[in-house]
């Protein structure tokens, strides 16, 4: 098992942070890390998440949506093949934060018996992270 996690403050109210999060056809023109998603954010749902870790080979994946929580939180888990290989439960969480601020939280935890052979993988995730959340947060404040 292997968990990243990175936050942000960010200076725009959630739901804002929720609107620039939940406009996936706009990714392409902010978001280093995740550079399309195309499906609906809505619980039971697939969706098609494209990602580019930086310095490491891009993705498309194909998860289903666990909770869509308008201004709140956005959560899927992807699958390599079968579940129990190579699993990853991806949480987007907004928290309103004192002031209209937002703290902007991005976890990943990744489950099954093929995580190991992916270090330097999820190294280059971490990374990816830092980056998003970064691009997100000059996106909202300048949408706020």
């Amino acid at each position: 098992m292997r968990d990243i996690r990175r936050e942000i403050e960010i200076n725009a109210p959630p739901k804002t942070v929720w609107h620039v999060l939940n406009d996936f056809g706009a990714y392409g023109e902010w978001n280093p890390f995740m550079r399309s998603i195309k499906g609906e954010a809505q619980k039971g749902g697939r969706l098609s998440v494209r990602i580019e870790p930086p310095g490491g080979k891009g993705m498309t994946f194909k998860p289903r949506v666990l909770a869509a929580e308008p201004d709140q939180e956005l959560r899927w888990i992807g699958r390599l093949l079968l579940p129990g290989l190579f699993d990853g439960e991806h949480t987007l969480r907004i928290e309103p934060i004192e002031g209209q601020r937002s703290r902007f939280i991005q976890q990943e935890r990744f489950t099954g018996i093929l995580v190991g052979l992916f270090k330097s993988t999820l190294d280059k995730t971490e990374i990816g992270f830092e980056q998003m959340n970064a691009a997100l947060k000059k996106r909202a404040e300048t949408a706020a």
